[in-house]
């Protein structure tokens, strides 16, 4: 489905509440996880509903652009990770930022772990985070601090296995006691 939205630039007091809204979403739906409703979103944005249905016009549009934005936000951690000088400390800190990124926000969780699809959508095929991964890897391998066998294919399950341990923590200590666990594995010996 098209909208005027798609064709044309939004005027400036509609790109505001557009980003208003979005913003919005990814607070109620960090919180409420994908369950959240569009009323959470609107009231929480300080617009109507309408304006919400306006520039998303189904639900699944405005989870999309929660898991774009999300996304973009772990791109731009490893990103920034990469800036890095110290290859290890650079992988390590990817991976904490990440997970905590993750651990405060329900719905890039559920949508990794219920929704990769969503995930795949909005990521297409760029696979932007898995190349920057696998930059901090082999900058890293090169550098004789994280094991050869590792590759950025391994990572999504990785992830997955760390939101898990995340979702069944009712306290940060045991799923970040898990993640020093896997760094400490994929530490070259």
């Amino acid at each position: 489905m098209s909208t005027a939205t798609d064709t044309r630039p939004l005027r400036a007091d509609a790109r505001r509440n557009r980003e208003r809204v979005l913003a919005a979403a990814r607070e109620t739906f960090a919180a409420d996880g994908l369950d959240a409703q569009v009323d959470d979103v609107a009231r929480r944005a300080g617009v109507g509903v309408g304006t919400v249905y306006r520039h998303f016009p189904e639900k699944e549009a405005l989870v999309e652009a929660v898991a774009a934005a999300g996304y973009e936000e772990i791109c731009s951690i490893a990103r920034e990770s990469l800036d890095q000088e110290d290859p290890w400390q650079a992988f390590s800190d990817f991976m904490w930022r990440g997970a905590r990124l993750h651990r405060h926000d329900r719905a890039q969780c559920e949508l990794h772990s219920t929704r990769p699809e969503v995930v795949q959508r909005v990521a297409g095929d760029k696979h932007e985070l898995l190349d920057l991964v696998a930059q901090l890897i082999s900058r890293g391998q090169e550098a004789g601090v994280i094991r050869a066998d590792l590759s950025a294919d391994d990572m999504p399950t990785i992830w997955c296995s760390l939101g898990a341990a995340q979702q069944r923590s009712p306290s940060d200590a045991p799923w970040e006691r898990y993640l020093q666990v896997v760094l400490d594995g994929l530490r070259a010996r």
